[in-house]
């Protein structure tokens, strides 16, 4: 009996820009499954029926992009008690009974990368600075809280939505009193001692305005990552960089956090090749 054909996709609007299914398809490439990742582009009013479509379509699942992570977790049977803490979904599982479940493996793709790139990278080394509070933004300081950090140090340009997330992850439980909210102005200050500095505004993305932070106060040894990935090296990077701290780009959360959903939908957990990662930077 043959395999059967198994088709995913990423959904999203727009999602023309996604390298999504260059990762899926260069995978199911190189293990021989027999399936297709695709584009989804659907528009949110429409999304309620495109989700339900892909039971009736026989679909194995979907990545969620923006702006459909948050609305997408609402039409899930099913949503992983991690995804329900970050409050929104990157992964859509369509089980072979119909069942919808929802993921997020935005968090363990950023972990992931920052071990890539420092496998001796601790969370509890020192304090963490994160600028920005949006989806990203949740995804990672959570998952950095659930490694152990005692300290993150929260920067947004609009206060009021560090503020919540500050009362959403630490103002009580384990994680008390970890998350310390900094007005914008003083993000060069609060790099002081820092032994991580996090990038999840989009200052520094093609087309946007460059991130302005004074990088003097950042210690030598601490580590500088951007969750941005259009340009590979923004900014912000090749200044870190010229310092001497170690750099990673939103490449490798890109990257890593593909490979659960991969293997949820095809049965394989796939290796980053060398080959796969120029694969990408050559359409960048």
């Amino acid at each position: 009996m043959s395999l059967p054909f198994k088709i995913a996709g990423v959904t999203g609007w727009p999602v023309a820009h996604s390298r999504s299914p260059l990762i899926h398809n260069y995978w199911l490439a190189k293990y021989g499954i027999k399936g297709a990742y695709g584009l989804f582009p659907v528009k949110p009013g429409d999304l309620e029926a495109a989700i339900k479509g892909m039971v009736a379509l026989g679909i194995v699942g979907s990545n969620v992009t923006i702006p459909h992570k948050v609305d997408a977790m609402k039409l899930m049977d099913h949503v992983d008690p991690l995804a329900k803490r970050m409050g929104a979904i990157n992964t859509i599982v369509v089980t072979p009974d119909g069942e919808l479940q929802g993921f997020n493996n935005d968090g363990y793709g950023y972990i992931q990368s920052l071990k890539d790139a420092n496998p001796h990278w601790s969370a509890t080394t020192g304090p963490i600075c994160v600028l920005g509070a949006g989806g990203a933004a949740r995804a990672i300081v959570l998952s950095l809280l659930d490694q152990g950090a005692k300290e993150i140090r929260l920067m947004n340009r609009t206060k009021g939505k560090a503020e919540a997330l500050q009362q959403e992850f630490s103002l009580d439980g384990p994680n008390q009193g970890a998350v310390q909210v900094y007005s914008w102005n003083e993000r060069h200050e609060a790099l002081d001692g820092a032994s991580l500095l996090v990038n999840t505004t989009n200052q520094g993305m093609h087309g946007q305005p460059d991130l302005e932070i004074e990088l003097d106060r950042l210690p030598l040894a601490a580590m500088v990552s951007d969750a941005i990935y259009i340009p590979l090296e923004t900014p912000l990077l090749k200044a870190a960089g010229a310092r001497g701290h170690v750099t990673v780009s939103g490449l490798g959360m890109l990257l890593n956090q593909a490979r659960p959903a991969f293997k949820a939908w095809f049965g394989v957990l796939p290796e980053i090749t060398p080959e796969l990662r120029q694969m990408i930077i050559a359409t960048l």
